[in-house]
C-alpha cells in the first residue's frame, strides 16, 4: 500500500508541476499529450478512437480534450478517407507550433523530475516499465 499511495501521490505533484508550467499555453497535460500524440504521427492525424486506445483514456474523454482543441484551432476534425465511420483529427500548424513551445517548457523544468539524479531516473523508469508492460501499455 505504501508503494502504491507514494505513486499516486508522486503522480498528483508531477501533474499539477506540469499543468502549471502548460497553464499559460492554455493547455491542460490532457489536451498536451494529444497534441503531442498528433505531432508524433507521420501525417498530424490519427481516429479518435485510435488516440483514445494510445492515451489510456475513455472515449468520452478524448472526445471532449478533441472538442476543447478544435474550438482553440489547435486540431480539425476531419473525415477519414476509406471510412466514413471514422472521425480523424488532425494537429493545425497553430497546435504543432504551440505543443513545440509547451514541450520546450515542460523540459526546461524538466517536466516535473528535475529533483532526481539521472541514474534514479533511469532506475525509476526502469522499475515503472514492467508495471506498465504487464498492463498493456507498450
Amino acid at each position: 500500500m505504501s508503494a502504491a499511495t507514494s505513486i499516486t501521490r508522486v503522480h498528483q505533484i508531477v501533474v499539477h508541476a506540469i499543468n502549471t508550467v502548460l497553464k499559460p499555453f492554455g493547455l491542460t497535460f490532457a489536451r498536451f499529450e494529444a497534441l503531442r500524440l498528433l505531432a508524433f504521427t507521420r501525417r498530424g492525424e490519427l481516429p479518435l478512437g485510435k488516440m483514445g486506445v494510445r492515451l489510456m483514456v475513455h472515449p468520452t474523454s478524448i472526445t471532449n480534450v478533441i472538442d476543447r482543441l478544435e474550438r482553440d484551432g489547435l486540431v480539425d476534425r476531419v473525415a477519414h478517407p476509406s471510412d466514413r465511420r471514422t472521425t480523424l483529427a488532425r494537429i493545425t500548424d497553430d497546435g504543432r507550433a504551440l505543443v513545440d513551445r509547451a514541450t520546450a517548457a515542460l523540459a526546461a523544468m524538466e517536466f516535473g523530475l528535475g529533483s532526481l539524479a539521472q541514474a534514479d531516473l533511469n532506475r525509476l523508469d526502469s522499475i515503472l516499465a514492467s508495471i506498465r508492460e504487464s498492463a498493456g501499455d507498450f
